[in-house]
């Protein structure tokens, strides 16, 4: 059982470290073409061919990539964009597994 004065500087901890940012994570799948992966990330992220395809290869080789950061309620959109185009993505916060 934690003291009066320690569970405050807990609280005080809690209140200085900053937020961590959430993240979008494309995850790799047995159905969708590379081709057409970087093609949705072009199209939904704005990003040039050369980053697209960096984060496709991502997908494909290591099974993931995050392929944004922000608040959390941008985050679920992007996923909800994902979906939509049928990539396979969930949200979770910087540093989770």
């Amino acid at each position: 059982m934690s003291t009066p004065s320690t569970a405050r500087r807990e609280r005080e901890d809690q209140r200085t470290e900053p937020e961590r940012p959430w993240q979008t994570v494309v995850w790799d799948d047995p159905v969708n073409l590379m081709s057409y992966v970087t093609y949705v990330f072009q199209q939904h992220f704005g990003f040039d061919r050369a980053r697209a395809e960096e984060l496709m290869m991502q997908v494909h080789e290591l099974g993931s990539a995050v392929v944004a950061e922000g608040s959390r309620e941008a985050m679920e959109l992007h996923v909800e964009a994902m979906h939509g185009y049928g990539l396979w993505a969930t949200v979770r916060q910087e540093g989770a597994s």
